[in-house]
C-alpha cells in the first residue's frame, strides 16, 4: 500500500506549491541544487523559492508557449527523453491536467532525485484520464471506449496504484480535485 504523507499548510495555492517544494528541497542534503522544470510558465514559483532558501538553485527550465520565460521552448517530452536526467537533484512537473507521459519516461531512464507532481483531474471536464495512464493500470482502450465514466473513476487512486511499482511513499498537499506532491523513486529488480 502506498503511504500518503499529508504537508500541512495555510491554504494558498502558490503558499501550498512553494511549501511543497520546500519540503523537497529540505529532504536533500546539499546545498546547491540542480531543477529541471518542465512546466515552468513565467517561473513565479521557483523565483519565489528562491527567496524563502539559503541553497543554491540551478534551475533549467521548459515550456512550451513562446510567451513563457523558459530557458528551452518546446515539448518538454522531447527534451526529457534525451536529457541524462540524473544531473538534476529535482524534477517539476507542475502542469495542468495529469503529466503521466512525462512520469513515463523520467521513470523508465531509472532517474533517482525527487520527482514533483502536479495532478489535476478536473471533474468539470468529465475527469477525462490519460489513455496511456488506463492502460498502464490494466484496462484497455476497448474497455475504456464502452464504458468511459466507470474508468475515469478515482484517477489518483490508479495513479498511486500505477505509481506503486517505484515507490511506497508520497508527500502530498491536497485540495480539492488538485493533488500537489512529490516522491523520490525505488527501482524494484
Amino acid at each position: 500500500m502506498l503511504k500518503l504523507s499529508k504537508i500541512t499548510t495555510n491554504n494558498s495555492y502558490l503558499q501550498e506549491k512553494i511549501t511543497l517544494r520546500i519540503d523537497a528541497l529540505n529532504s536533500i542534503d546539499k546545498s546547491k541544487i540542480n531543477i529541471l522544470d518542465c512546466f515552468c510558465g513565467y517561473c513565479v514559483l521557483w523565483n519565489n523559492i528562491k527567496q524563502k532558501t539559503n541553497k543554491k538553485l540551478n534551475i533549467l527550465s521548459i515550456d512550451k508557449s513562446k510567451k513563457s520565460y523558459a530557458d528551452l521552448k518546446g515539448d518538454n517530452r522531447k527534451y526529457i527523453k534525451n536529457f541524462n536526467l540524473n544531473k538534476y537533484d529535482i524534477i517539476d512537473l507542475d502542469a495542468y491536467g495529469i503529466p503521466f507521459d512525462q512520469l513515463k519516461i523520467i521513470l523508465s531512464k531509472k532517474y533517482i532525485g525527487i520527482i514533483i507532481v502536479t495532478y489535476i483531474q478536473l471533474k468539470k471536464s468529465f475527469g477525462f484520464l490519460p489513455i496511456k495512464l488506463i492502460e498502464a493500470v490494466g484496462i484497455t482502450k476497448k474497455m475504456y471506449k464502452k464504458c468511459p465514466s466507470l474508468f475515469r473513476k478515482n484517477g489518483f487512486d490508479k495513479l498511486c496504484g500505477w505509481l506503486y511499482n517505484y515507490t511506497n511513499e508520497i508527500n502530498i498537499i491536497e485540495i480539492s480535485d488538485k493533488k500537489y506532491f512529490w516522491f523520490k523513486p525505488q527501482y524494484k529488480e
